[in-house]
């Protein structure tokens, strides 16, 4: 006999405060941006009144499909069935592709949720206890073709129904229709940094959100609030409400900042188990309930206790704050690897016995070339102008330096490749391995690579390889043309030094040094398990809470959760039906575990692609399957560095930017290693 579950979360209405006080809202209708203590108290300590209850959120439309927009919404939407959330771009390009089998970004994990949220799910039926069959069987666990996980083995009397859902989640170009329509409106646009006229190279280009905001101070409904996603100069707020204040006068909005704080490459686990969501408001009745309202959003899978409210011009200087100073760490890190290349000491050492220190920690203690991305470099920035402006130009200076060290350890680092080939690259090829800013991503913006890539082209090499596991080669292609010029490629044979591989083999194939320059799991030396999509998804429990461990050291999540007691309507969390999937993926004994396996048979087909489809003629052209819904990022295992080095040319010179690879193990196969942080020969 099969339990029903419902997909609609069981909420709650608190929120927690900064002091970590419980606090709902009040429901006077009044209001504006001025923020102000309330009865001699922060807004951070202010209890809301206990007696409303904030009216539902049942429509979320976000502006801006790219990094931020496209995963947050898509997290949203599959974590509150119950809402309609749009995404709407004015890109049609972009909006094709987030509505085919081709999105625009990757993300690991990013694929299933789309599946879900977008494509809506079937019914399906999952035998909710643990598997209890020995490790050599646990394959047994996954699905024929035709039936999902547990139909063949549940037997009908411990099986759990979950209820089919409809799609909510939407991906349109119809910008003004769409925020006409929205209970909540999220800002999600890029904020460069300024490239020309007054603050060039430090000051944040707000054109595309002071163009976003025009847009929604004409079309968002009356008592819409307006959300700020992006990363916003501080004080961004009442810009916004003087926007719509001068499109809609009289007309009252309530403005939130609610910044991200994701991490490439990790983005949908640190959506899904967010170690912090933060809420800046105005200190207001009306305030407090627009905030509410937000938080009720989040509350369907993140605890209570980790949403923080403050004012909204404390929200938004922190976000720039807290990229910032891991920003700094990296520098730090960087200036030390510098020393300890000087005196013979080990930087890895020398991190580890600090980061002992509770006081210290140890995370962003990882020497390497330097930070890249489209956030750390520009939120400094954006730091250091406010500064400047304040007229702290000691402050300025100090954050200023940040960048100055970072960019001082990718030069070095170049440097030290050519200073080891005797100081001349001339008839020589050098292989970069890494092209993305960081593992697990196909971000390439800011990455090091590019400008490491320049200094090499400026020495003459033969030719200079490159090769990514997760960046398609012919975008790398056009990348390449546009950052640095159409002359660099090589193209049939003539041109200039820079080819693209999608091939390791053949790009590290007579190469007269290798260049790690991206931490991918590929390039290391120690034992290795085959990752993909699912080894970011929310994680299963310990052993001792679950169904024990089974083959490989998995532990299996069931029994889930049901919320609901003994009512006929339950519920399970999303995260938990992510858990049991991914579990069901790797236990299935397929080395191959890529994303867009459906254990549980619940997962529509996927949209189809017209026999125009530009991504589809582009796999075709180039055998190359590239990222997406439907092709995500595998990682096949480690490098064969013993075929690579019998291919190589002598010495075998490898540089290890990221320091990703055992200099031991790596000496004994014969490689000259030069390692970041560590004294060269």
């Amino acid at each position: 006999m099969s339990t029903f579950l419902s997909p609609y979360p069981v909420d709650s209405e608190e929120v927690s405060t900064l002091d970590g006080s419980i606090s709902t809202t009040p429901t006077t209708p009044e209001g504006s941006l001025y923020l102000e203590r309330t009865n001699g108290k922060p807004l951070s300590t202010t209890v809301f009144d206990t007696m409303t209850r904030t009216p539902p959120v049942r429509n979320i439309c976000c502006v801006g499909a790219g990094y931020v927009g496209g995963p947050t919404a898509a997290v949203i939407a599959l974590q509150n069935p119950h809402i309609r959330v749009t995404v709407v771009d004015k890109d049609p390009n972009r909006v094709r592709r987030w509505n085919s089998q081709h999105p625009p970004i990757y993300e690991p994990g990013l694929n299933d949720i789309l599946r879900v949220a977008r494509d809506g799910a079937r019914e399906c039926t999952f035998q909710n206890e643990p598997n209890t069959k020995s490790s050599g069987s646990i394959a047994s666990d996954s699905p024929s073709t035709s039936s999902s996980e547990c139909t063949s083995q549940c037997d009908g009397s411990k099986g759990v129904t979950l209820a089919a859902r409809q799609p909510n989640l939407i991906f349109s170009t119809d910008v003004a229709k769409c925020i006409s329509e929205a209970d909540i409106v999220m800002i999600a646009v890029n904020t460069p940094t300024k490239y020309r006229g007054n603050g060039a190279g430090s000051a944040t280009d707000m054109t595309a959100f002071e163009a976003v905001t025009s847009v929604v101070a004409q079309h968002a409904r009356p008592g819409a609030t307006i959300v700020e996603k992006s990363t916003v100069p501080c004080r961004t707020a009442q810009f916004v409400q003087d926007t719509l204040a001068l499109h809609r006068p009289g007309v009252h909005f309530e403005v939130l900042s609610n910044p991200e704080f994701l991490a490439a490459g990790t983005a949908i686990k640190d959506l899904l188990t967010a170690d912090r969501i933060l809420i800046g408001c105005n200190p207001t009745p009306t305030g407090h309930r627009a905030c509410q309202a937000l938080a009720s959003v989040y509350s369907a899978w993140i605890p209570r206790s980790r949403i923080i409210t403050t004012n909204v011009f404390s929200s938004e200087l922190a976000k720039l704050v807290a990229n910032s100073m891991l920003a700094q760490r990296i520098s730090s890190i960087n200036s030390i690897a510098a020393v300890c290349e000087a005196t013979g000491a080990d930087v890895d050492e020398v991190a580890k016995a600090i980061g002992a220190d509770p006081r210290i920690g140890s995370k962003f203690l990882k020497a390497g070339i330097g930070f890249g991305g489209s956030c750390f470099k520009k939120d400094v920035l954006s730091l250091a102008y406010l500064a400047d402006s304040l007229r702290l130009p000691e402050v300025a200076e100090y954050w200023r330096g940040v960048i100055m060290m970072n960019e001082f350890a990718r030069d070095r680092f170049a440097a030290r490749v050519v200073r080891c080939l005797n100081n001349t690259l001339v008839g020589k090829k050098l292989t970069v391995l890494g092209y993305a800013f960081k593992k697990d991503t196909n971000d390439t913006r800011e990455s090091p690579a590019v400008e490491i890539i320049r200094t090499l082209v400026e020495e003459g090499p033969r030719e200079i390889a490159i090769f990514d596991p997760c960046c398609v080669p012919i975008q790398m292609e056009e990348e390449i043309s546009r950052f640095l010029s159409p002359d660099v490629l090589r193209v049939n044979g003539k041109g200039g030094p820079v080819v693209v591989y999608k091939d390791a083999y053949e790009a590290c194939n007579a190469s007269d040094a290798l260049l790690i320059t991206t931490e991918f799991d590929e390039f290391k030396t120690s034992p290795v398990s085959v990752t993909s999509d699912v080894a970011l998804l929310p994680t299963t429990p310990e052993p001792s809470e679950k169904g024990g461990a089974g083959k490989g050291g998995l532990v299996d999540p069931r029994p889930l959760p049901l919320k609901g007691g003994e009512q006929q309507q339950l519920a399970v969390s999303e995260n938990d039906l992510l858990a049991l999937h991914t579990y069901l993926l790797k236990a299935s004994g397929d080395p191959e575990v890529v994303s867009g396996k459906d254990p549980l048979g619940r997962l529509n087909p996927m949209p189809e692609c017209g026999e125009e489809c530009p991504d589809c003629h582009l796999q075709k052209m180039t055998g190359v399957a590239g990222y997406g819904a439907s092709q995500g990022h595998v990682s096949k295992g480690r490098f064969d560095w013993r075929k690579i080095h019998y291919h190589m040319r002598k010495p075998h010179w490898l540089f290890d930017g990221r320091r990703v690879v055992d200099i031991g193990t790596m000496e004994k196969l014969g490689f000259r290693v030069e390692s970041v942080g560590r004294q060269g020969r």
